[in-house]
């Protein structure tokens, strides 16, 4: 599998990227510096200031949206950069004497931020009536913070000690953090899986930062480079996740890659947030064109991933059967207008003119640049197991599986449909057909896995032949 994800260049460029500055920081780690405090000072407190700043503007434009899981995110940055303002501040030898508020600051950031952002998730965040309750939050938190800085430094003895370097209380305090970021990593490499957004993959490659700076914070001293360098990793992964939750929130969309919980149905629906403009630009074009066959695409794409899902599919694959089914039909945009609209049946000469939109679908696609996987399936939708579909009469192994769900959730549409030269068949009757052909033109896993999605949908299909 890291092979084949490898074979992208963007993907190549985001592993380095993620996996280079934690590099650099294990070979660097027991490297002596002797840096001043006044240096931590400025270093931190002046990063730290401006990541505070932008994370509450985050939230407060999260809010504005009524977006509870995206407020969650800038209120988890609001703490982290919070808490480096403070750790900044405390600086030893600088404004202040005691090492306890500068070492309990700096060693709660990374955890603190890691726990607030594994809640993004919750279901109640999805609730508008969770924005106020989250400004609360937020306004809780900030004030726990700087007034736990306050009594801190003018208290020291009060400041609870954190765990020695290396100890055993370092590596299990360690070891929950890393789970916790693991899981919002997974969330986020899912999606980028789906989405194939080079922004997404920044939100990877800043969630393994903070990951490597946390493990930074815990196991090395303030006289280690490596230390110096987690401090670095720890304002850059807040800055890496941050802008484009900050990005996805200025165009007006929430932010997914965090939650983990986008659907291949949702690329499908929001094609141009997920699939990119050109796939957005071709289904408008067809919609102006012919909207029945712009909607046709759309339902077949849309029951093509999730037979894809039934079927277990990676999200690499599902993405690849959202983009082909929506533009499967798109060389029907060469068709004349007098056959494509014919209200009527088409004569044998039409027909095998309408037969080439496969072969000209294909063409299109390869002249606008698009990967061979998704011009495959507009190429070979139309064909069948055992030869007899067009254009090239291929069969059996030559056609992969993503083939075989575009063609039979294509026909089932066809079927049902009602047109101008006939009625919409009823469900049973295109199920009873594509079962009667599994196993010859249809792949028999692909029908039995369309049959299990309809089963789901069958109030909505007999709603929809009623209207």
């Amino acid at each position: 599998m890291l092979r084949q994800l490898t074979r992208e260049p963007v993907l190549a460029v985001g592993i380095a990227l993620a996996v280079l500055p934690p590099a650099l920081l294990h070979y660097l780690s027991t490297e002596q510096v002797g840096w001043g405090g006044v240096t931590h000072l400025l270093f931190v407190g002046a990063s730290a200031g401006g990541a505070t700043a932008a994370a509450l503007a985050l939230t407060v434009a999260a809010a504005r949206r009524g977006d509870g899981r995206s407020m969650m995110v800038g209120i988890a940055f609001a703490a982290m950069a919070a808490l480096l303002v403070l750790h900044g501040i405390a600086t030893p030898e600088v404004l202040f004497d005691d090492y306890g508020v500068v070492a309990f600051s700096g060693a709660a950031t990374i955890p603190v931020g890691g726990a607030l952002l594994a809640l993004c998730t919750l279901p109640v965040l999805r609730r508008p009536e969770a924005v106020k309750p989250l400004f609360g939050l937020l306004a809780a938190i900030l004030v726990g913070i700087f007034g736990f800085g306050f009594v801190g430094l003018a208290f020291p003895n009060t400041v609870p000690g954190v765990p020695e370097p290396r100890s055993a209380p370092a590596w299990i305090t360690l070891g929950v953090g890393l789970a916790l970021y693991g899981l919002v990593g997974w969330r986020v490499f899912r999606t980028y899986r789906l989405t194939r957004r080079a922004s997404d993959l920044l939100i990877v490659i800043g969630t393994v930062w903070l990951a490597a700076a946390l493990a930074a914070s815990l196991l090395l001293t303030y006289m280690d480079l490596g230390w110096w360098i987690g401090h670095g990793l720890e304002v850059l992964g807040i800055a890496a996740i941050g802008v484009p939750v900050a990005l996805d929130l200025r165009r007006g969309t929430q932010s997914r890659p965090l939650l983990g919980d986008l659907s291949p149905c949702e690329l499908v629906a929001a094609e141009e947030a997920f699939l990119g403009g050109q796939v957005s630009a071709l289904t408008q074009l067809l919609a102006q064109r012919d909207t029945y066959t712009e909607e046709h695409t759309r339902r077949v794409a849309l029951r093509s991933v999730q037979v894809g899902e039934e079927l277990g599919l990676p999200p690499e694959r599902l993405r690849v059967l959202a983009a082909g089914g929506l533009l499967h039909d798109m060389g029907k945009l060469s068709v004349p207008d007098e056959i494509l609209k014919k209200p009527g049946s088409l004569t044998e000469e039409e027909y095998e003119l309408v037969k080439r939109h496969s072969e000209w679908g294909d063409e299109l696609l390869a002249n606008l640049g698009f990967p061979g996987d998704v011009r495959r399936l507009v190429r070979d939708h139309h064909e069948r197991l055992d030869g007899s579909g067009y254009p090239f009469g291929a069969y059996g192994d030559q056609l992969d599986l993503e083939t075989r769900i575009i063609g039979a959730c294509d026909v089932y549409d066809a079927l049902i449909s009602p047109r101008v030269y006939r009625g919409a068949w009823s469900h049973d009757k295109a199920v009873q057909l594509l079962r009667q052909e599994a196993g010859r033109q249809f792949d028999e896993r692909c029908v039995d896995a369309l049959e299990r999605v309809l089963a789901r949908d069958v109030p909505e299909l007999q709603l929809a032949v009623a209207v």
